[in-house]
């Protein structure tokens, strides 16, 4: 006789996403940021024939590319947390690669691992203060 926990378990499963440089289960600690392709070289890339990656840029700005996606997971042998680029194929494999720079500009909703780089050094060292007398970096002339 089957339990009833065991008839009602409609739940998906654990992702099967394991760290390329250890091959450990690697845990998941963000949630997942699309990406689009806003020039048709990047549809191409992902094999759409030149002549519909130009139609779709052109009657879209953005194209969301299905599949693949943003995310930070904790590997247990690094003892880190690091952003990939993960890729679901057809079968519900999975495929992850560090996350090249370039896609942090398609990825919509993260905030870029190395700071905004159009923030200037001065600006970055005072959000990084986490004590409120940071008026004592400001030389006031008497």
């Amino acid at each position: 006789m089957q339990r009833r926990c065991d008839r009602n378990r409609k739940r998906s499963k654990r992702r099967n996403i394991y760290c390329p440089k250890h091959g450990c289960y690697l845990h998941s600690v963000s949630q997942k940021h699309p990406i689009y392709a806003d020039r048709a070289e990047q549809l191409q890339e992902r094999g759409l024939a030149r002549r519909y990656a130009l139609l779709a840029v052109a009657t879209r700005t953005t194209v969301l590319l299905s599949g693949e996606w943003l995310e930070a997971f904790w590997c247990d042998e690094c003892q880190s947390r690091e952003w990939y680029h993960v890729r679901r194929s057809e079968n519900n494999q999975y495929e992850v690669s560090i996350a090249p720079p370039e896609l942090w500009q398609q990825a919509t909703g993260v905030i870029h691992p190395h700071g905004n780089p159009s923030v200037g050094e001065f600006t970055r060292k005072l959000a990084q203060k986490t004590a409120y007398p940071a008026i004592r970096e400001f030389h006031f002339m008497r």
